[in-house]
């Protein structure tokens, strides 16, 4: 078999493989196999860079998780600009029309990665966990700055926003929902809190 062309960035391009292979397939369609093949490039390139498949799936993971934390500081600049609620569907909508929702299903079906990945996140679920602590963050900032009433408990917020979000783009097969869709369950949420003129 060819070994392909020489990869620029072979974990990075490795994660994209992976990423292409379970949007397109599913997480029962995610081997090692599958993903040198989706990278073009020969199987021992992945253990070049990893001790094993799981292991290059923890590192894939964490490494989303590292985005996701991106993601959430970008948030908090936005704290006090816009809309509570259209800052929210935004971040949302990129968050899960990501491939968060993928790997969600991706830690549901492989045991032995959750085991490996409590090393590191020992609660929750990789990703949800660091989205839900982003959207708490984000929801207290924009409590300090009046936006949100006093009593507004971000620690419930937070994580009813993430879980609905995630349930609204679990459908991998329909295509992405409708951005209304969105911003309807995050008004529906935050609705009783928002304190914006």
């Amino acid at each position: 078999m060819p070994t392909g062309v020489a990869l620029r960035d072979p974990r990075e391009q490795l994660f994209e493989a992976a990423e292409r292979v379970l949007l397109r397939d599913g997480p029962h369609a995610l081997t090692s196999r599958a993903v040198t093949t989706e990278a073009g490039c020969a199987k021992g390139v992945l253990h070049r860079h990893f001790a094993d498949f799981d292991a290059f799936l923890a590192e894939l993971v964490r490494d989303r998780v590292v985005r996701t934390e991106a993601q959430g500081d970008a948030l908090l600049r936005a704290a006090g600009t816009g809309t509570v609620v259209g800052n929210l569907t935004g971040v949302l909508t990129e968050l899960f029309g990501s491939v968060a929702v993928a790997i969600v299903s991706l830690l549901i079906f492989r045991d032995d990665l959750r085991t490996r990945l409590r090393q590191t996140t020992p609660t929750g679920i990789p990703i949800l966990t660091e989205a839900a602590a982003m959207i708490a963050a984000y929801l207290a900032r924009e409590r300090e700055l009046g936006r949100l009433a006093a009593d507004a408990d971000v620690d419930v917020l937070a994580p009813t926003l993430i879980g609905s979000a995630h349930l609204i783009h679990a459908d991998r097969t329909a295509g992405p929902p409708d951005p209304e869709a969105v911003r309807k369950a995050v008004t529906t949420i935050i609705g009783g809190v928002v304190r914006e003129s």
